[in-house]
């Protein structure tokens, strides 16, 4: 089943890393996800998180404010 991922964030360095870091967990690991980045203030708004960037993994939200490990989306993804 493929996993609905969005990274939260407006185009800053962090969500930037961010998005990085889960793209290549998900390309190493051969998961099937799709990756969505939100980069627009009301959409973001609607998961009222105010401290980007922000991972969405199918409509939860993980991990807010910081860039996690590549180990640690690997663990939230499995």
């Amino acid at each position: 089943m493929t996993k609905v991922i969005k990274i939260l964030g407006t185009g800053c360095p962090k969500c930037q890393s961010m998005t990085g870091v889960v793209k290549e967990v998900v390309s190493e690991n051969h998961i099937d996800a799709s990756i969505e980045k939100v980069e627009d203030i009301m959409e973001i708004m609607k998961f009222n998180v105010m401290s980007t960037p922000a991972l969405v993994v199918d409509g939860v939200i993980t991990i807010k404010g910081r860039v996690p490990s590549k180990d640690e989306v690997l663990a939230l993804l499995n």
